[in-house]
């Protein structure tokens, strides 16, 4: 049966019906009262009003958007982070240990306040992520606004929070431009980039595949993809490493075989495969239909979650992939098992680096808060900018404050043999933890220029 569009829309992209995402933020504009009757003031006062400071805090909890893609190429990695992103919240509310381990100030809610939110679609595009920014700005005056898997989107928000003066956090955004040439001062990035993912896997490639060898390129055709693939040939020319095809293809292609057959004729010894989500997956299926994983080393330097679930272990056998998280690091770091604990009693299962990513995302933008006691935005950011160290599911992490890029290390795994598996979710071993601090970029490098706190 059709549906009619034209009256359920809204309640479908949020997710939530509209009805509902209004009455979560009908406590956040103007005076709030306590059950004793009396008022509960504006923190900060001494601050002039900015963006949605300080109607957004003026009552007993706050508001997070959250946009993501529901629907399309990016759905899959989009609803991992929505659960990374709930499970923070929840911890958040509750005081839960593990986000004091990462926060010490933290207590229950955000500066007492509780944290609630609404979830849009992205649709993984910009004009769509940004509608939604704009919406969770104007109806639930929300004091910080989550999620891409598109870097195109990321960027898109970018401009948005800064004109709008409404804190932003990427999702999954791995193009270099999005804390370079198109960093701005109200956006923060955890996840690891094209750059970080490339100086950190490229050694092992040209140490376990040999060196002088061509490449084949599958590139999705935007910043992401673009951004990935340069940053792949720069560091791989130090093994004497040559293009032999970068076969470009358009976000949300369902059929590679035209892109394929080119790549099979070219010469390569290596496939580097940047697609993400379901053009992923795609492509790595048709790629084994085609006889060439057989013939090239499959490379996934910017790995996609569920990718080795969905192609199976046989397509990912010896692969090697940069990644953010891998969930068996719980063996070394205690954050992290704590948090695969917490993640699989919620959702009986183990987490994939987007959920990682959306949890700790929210946890440092509590503690900059708590730390600048404050939701005054220029004080958060500059909490931010003060590179306070925290520990995370991966080590010690801090943000730079030249561009708001996470110092954080790309971990390198590779995937295993089906006879090697110890449980059904064991595809890859951790090949090293590759330390962040040694894979970036000055901040100059991309063309990073922020504007003004005000």
């Amino acid at each position: 049966m059709a549906m009619d569009r034209s009256t359920k829309s809204d309640s479908l992209k949020f997710g939530v019906s509209r009805r509902t995402l209004l009455q979560a933020g009908a406590g956040l504009a103007g005076a709030s009262f306590l059950p004793n009757g009396l008022i509960m003031p504006a923190l900060a006062e001494d601050h002039p009003a900015l963006g949605t400071y300080p109607a957004g805090t003026n009552g007993p909890s706050v508001f997070v958007g959250i946009s993501v893609p529901r629907t399309g190429t990016y759905a899959a990695p989009g609803e991992d982070l929505i659960k990374g992103y709930q499970l923070a919240i929840e911890h958040l509310n509750n005081g839960n240990e593990l986000l004091t381990k990462i926060s010490p100030n933290i207590k229950k809610g955000v500066l007492g306040k509780e944290v609630k939110y609404g979830i849009a679609d992205s649709e993984a595009k910009p004009n769509t992520s940004v509608q939604n920014f704009q919406k969770f700005i104007s109806e639930n005056k929300a004091v910080v606004v989550t999620g891409s898997v598109s870097s195109a989107e990321a960027v898109a928000n970018n401009k948005t929070a800064d004109r709008e003066k409404v804190l932003y956090l990427p999702g999954i955004s791995g193009s270099n431009d999005t804390t370079g040439k198109d960093c701005v001062r109200y956006c923060f990035r955890e996840c690891f980039h094209a750059q970080t993912a490339a100086k950190a896997i490229s050694p092992f490639l040209i140490k376990s595949v040999g060196k002088n060898k061509k490449i084949a390129f599958l590139t999705p055709d935007y910043t992401y993809g673009h951004t990935v693939r340069q940053s792949m040939e720069d560091y791989l020319k130090e093994g004497g490493w040559t293009v032999a095809t970068n076969q470009i293809s358009p976000l949300g292609t369902t059929d590679f075989s035209s892109y394929l057959l080119n790549v099979a004729n070219s010469g390569a010894d290596v496939l580097i495969n940047i697609n993400f989500g379901r053009d992923a997956v795609l492509s790595v299926k048709q790629a084994k239909d085609f006889g060439i994983l057989g013939k090239m080393t499959l490379v996934v330097p910017y790995n996609t979650p569920f990718l080795a679930k969905e192609v199976g272990p046989d397509n990912m056998q010896g692969v090697f992939c940069g990644t953010n998280y891998w969930w068996t690091m719980e063996d070394k770091y205690p954050l992290a098992k704590m948090f695969n604990d917490a993640f699989r009693a919620k959702y009986k299962s183990n987490p994939e680096w987007g959920a990682q990513t959306a949890y700790m995302q929210l946890a440092m933008w509590a503690d900059a808060v708590e730390r600048a006691k404050s939701f005054y935005p220029p004080d958060i950011i500059k909490a931010y900018e003060a590179g306070a160290h925290v520990q995370s599911m991966v080590g010690d992490v801090y943000f730079r404050g030249a561009d708001h890029q996470l110092v954080r290390p790309v971990v390198i795994v590779r995937g295993k043999k089906a006879a090697d598996m110890k449980n059904p979710d064991d595809y890859y071993e951790v090949v090293e933890v590759v330390d962040g601090a040694n894979l970036l970029q000055p901040p100059e490098h991309f063309g990073c220029k922020m504007g003004g706190y005000t």
